[in-house]
């Protein structure tokens, strides 16, 4: 068998083939392992759902909806997961310390808070990353409980009803920024029809000192 010729067709030939055979045995593994990968995320995500609905999300009563809304001059998408025993809305805030802060926040049918998880977040490592802890029940800035649509779900410096993270005040505005805007897309999904009165379960907090970071 003749050796193949050196020169510049046959070498673009031979990268064009291994391209070829590289982008197939990708792609190949792309779908076989994608239903895999979609399903442990879809596993993630129901169980963040059930974490911020109280541990019990029940059924889900329709799929998942898609909401984009412009603020402050850009589009921003949500997600909508209505859910047996409350709803579930992903919002994004772009303004937080680091960049994107994407929260996850649960609500129940009168408007009130069940709980959240921090879902990516870009901040300062032992400052603005307690944003995941610091806002939860018994903890100082807790707002599990609260309905934002009648508390006043800023920091405290700002005239708020929430104390701020300490030293992570960009972080904490940034975080009640998404919970509120969750909150809207969650009230605009249901035209607004969140009642009853809401009953902080938070407790009594103790005022941390406030500073930027």
């Amino acid at each position: 068998m003749d050796k193949i010729k050196s020169n510049l067709q046959n070498m673009v030939l031979v990268l064009t083939g291994s391209a070829l055979i590289c982008g197939g045995l990708l792609a190949y593994m792309n779908n076989l392992t994608k239903p895999t990968i979609d399903a442990q995320a879809e596993k993630a995500l129901n169980e963040g759902i059930a974490v911020v609905l109280g541990g019990n999300a029940g059924e889900r009563l329709a799929e998942p909806e898609t909401v984009t809304r412009t603020i402050d001059g850009k589009e921003q998408t949500f997600t909508v997961y209505k859910m047996q025993n409350g709803t579930a809305v992903q919002s994004t805030d772009p303004n937080g310390f680091g960049g994107n802060l994407k929260v996850l926040v649960g609500f129940n049918a009168a408007g009130d808070i069940l709980g959240y998880t921090v879902l990516e977040h870009a901040e300062t490592p032992g400052l603005g990353a307690k944003a995941g802890d610091w806002f939860q029940k018994g903890q100082p800035g807790c707002i599990i409980g609260l309905n934002p649509g009648k508390a006043n779900l800023t920091v405290s410096k700002d005239g708020g009803d929430i104390d701020a993270i300490t030293a992570s005040t960009i972080t904490s505005r940034s975080f009640l920024r998404a919970v509120q805007q969750a909150y809207k897309t969650f009230s605009d999904s249901y035209d607004g029809q969140t009642g009853a009165t809401t009953q902080h379960k938070c407790g009594n907090n103790e005022t941390e000192n406030e500073q930027e970071q």
